[in-house]
């Protein structure tokens, strides 16, 4: 295996220079463009001051500069720092400071709206900026449409700097594969975010796992559904990508009719995504008129799957969706459906399986207050060692002493199972679970039976304090585009399909389920 994924990288260059790497809407660029322009601003960046081990952040939406980004950071041994373009300025500051990013590539709009005020309070000296309209000729797509641009002052243009510096390529850099290659924030659903140090051992390693188990190669072409922000994109997108000097498609941010236009026309092949994004393709128009014939190689992880939604994206597309778990302290998934299989449900819960261990991984179900191995087919939280795994958070020594123990095993805070079979069974959170009238509620199986109703589009249950009950059930609920529902008919549905104490006592239909940027729901806003 290759040490890295600048290391994948490379041998593509090498060995299919003229090869498609990018492709941005309409626009191709090849593995030679990419190696040469990630090149010149590796030099760029090199004499600013980025050296190895510096931090750099990277903001923008899923544009080739993000990725060019990626590999000039690479290229220097330096750290890239993935910042949600959602973010607003007190998150940009709280990332800046805790990771100590000394340089910072970011899109025009998003320096002028959200990071301007608060750089100068940071150890950030070098601004690079940069637009989603670079690599675009007209006319634009609608995507876009009113977009200009706009160089904010004070800063550098990414492009520009590329041409200042086309030719030139750093001092050749191997890093080593415990060396930290990115920081991933964990999305801070339960506190402030830590950065997790994925090395590059770590993301080779599940690159690799990605290519093998997916079976990609130069033929296939992978879609950017998630964003590249996420720990999917150095793992999922550009990592399966360059270990198979296959081809990315982007289309700057997660628009249902763009990304649906973009499968049919440069033949997608693979992706990983939230389920989230497949609910959101499925109720697309366009998707009745499209040719997904080629999109096969799908994958779900980041959030619950439902066994119905994956029965209805193979009614309308026609590939199954294979669901997968990971997290970010994981580099991503530790259990995947075997690639052409389907996934059992458990008959208890009727949560569909996550998969099986993926190689070189070692999953334990353990009783927490024990930290001893539960029977099989009983309910306890995952433990996980394996190459994946990080070695730690950055800066935080007593969270990663509490997160990881036992010769290296992470506690994930997931509840679930293994069958007899060594299928794997994700039921929860633990810190989610409900005790309603001294029962053990897992909103999960609520979650299910709502999504069998056919006005559901999205569910979130949550428990809420009850004098009574200790906790109460209640979901929330959005509905299909053009369908509707009562509480009172979605309370009796459950009834139907559930022990009593696990239905919902109260169902609020909202627009929109409250989600993080990845599609974790934000369970702590609908409690409050």
């Amino acid at each position: 295996m290759s040490a890295s994924s600048l290391e994948h990288f490379a041998a593509s260059v090498s060995r299919s220079p003229s090869a498609p790497c990018l492709i941005y809407f309409d626009t191709v660029l090849d593995y030679a463009t990419v190696d040469e322009l990630s090149g010149a601003l590796a030099v760029a960046l090199s004499e600013r001051g980025v050296g190895a081990g510096s931090r750099v952040a990277l903001m923008t939406q899923n544009v080739p500069q993000f990725i060019l980004a990626e590999l000039a950071v690479w290229k220097l041994g330096a750290i890239w720092v993935p910042l949600n373009p959602m973010f607003k300025s007190a998150e940009v500051e709280y990332h800046l400071t805790d990771s100590g990013a000394t340089a910072m590539v970011v899109l025009e709009s998003l320096y002028r709206d959200v990071v301007s005020d608060v750089v100068a309070g940071t150890d950030v000296k070098a601004v690079i900026t940069t637009s989603e309209l670079d690599f675009l000729a007209e006319p634009l797509p609608p995507l876009l449409a009113g977009v200009r641009r706009d160089p904010p002052e004070g800063t550098e243009d990414l492009l520009a700097l590329t041409r200042r510096y086309a030719g030139r390529t750093p001092p050749p850099h191997h890093p080593a594969p415990g060396d930290v290659a990115v920081l991933s924030y964990t999305s801070g659903t339960t506190g402030r975010p830590k950065g997790a140090m994925n090395t590059h051992r770590n993301l080779a390693f599940i690159a690799e796992l990605w290519r093998s188990w997916a079976r990609v190669d130069d033929r296939d072409v992978v879609a950017a559904l998630a964003p590249l922000f996420h720990i999917i994109g150095p793992t999922a997108i550009t990592g399966v990508a360059f270990a198979a000097g296959a081809p990315i498609v982007l289309t700057y941010r997660f628009d249902p009719a763009t990304i649906l236009g973009a499968l049919e026309r440069h033949r997608g092949t693979f992706t990983l995504a939230s389920i989230t994004a497949f609910r959101a393709l499925m109720a697309c128009p366009d998707i009745g008129t499209r040719d997904l014939t080629a999109f096969t190689k799908v994958f779900s992880g980041g959030a619950p799957v439902p066994p119905a939604t994956v029965e209805q994206w193979q009614e309308l597309a026609g590939g199954y969706i294979h669901n997968c778990y990971g997290l970010t302290e994981t580099t991503s998934p530790t259990h995947m459906v075997p690639f052409g299989g389907r996934a059992p449900v458990d008959e208890g819960t009727g949560a569909l399986s996550i998969g099986v261990p993926v190689p070189d991984t070692d999953v334990r179900v353990v009783d927490p207050d024990t930290r001893q191995d539960v029977p099989v087919g009983e309910v306890g939280e995952f433990w996980i060692r394996g190459e994946g795994v990080v070695p730690g958070y950055w800066q935080r020594p007593e969270a990663t002493a509490e997160a990881i123990v036992d010769g290296g095993y992470l506690r994930t805070g997931d509840v679930g199972k293994r069958d007899a079979d060594g299928w794997f069974y994700l039921l929860d959170r633990s810190k989610d679970m409900i005790i309603a009238s001294g029962f053990k509620v897992w909103p999960r199986e609520v979650e299910d039976v709502l999504y069998q109703h056919p006005a559901v589009h999205e569910a979130a249950v949550v428990g809420l304090p009850d004098e009574y009950r200790g906790e109460t059930v209640k979901a929330f609920v959005s509905l299909r585009a053009g369908a509707s529902a009562e509480p009172a008919e979605l309370v009796e549905f459950c009834r139907e399909r559930l022990a009593a104490y696990k239905c919902p006592r109260t169902i609020e239909i909202l627009p929109e389920i409250p989600k993080t940027a990845t599609g974790k729901v934000l369970r702590r806003e609908l409690r409050a």
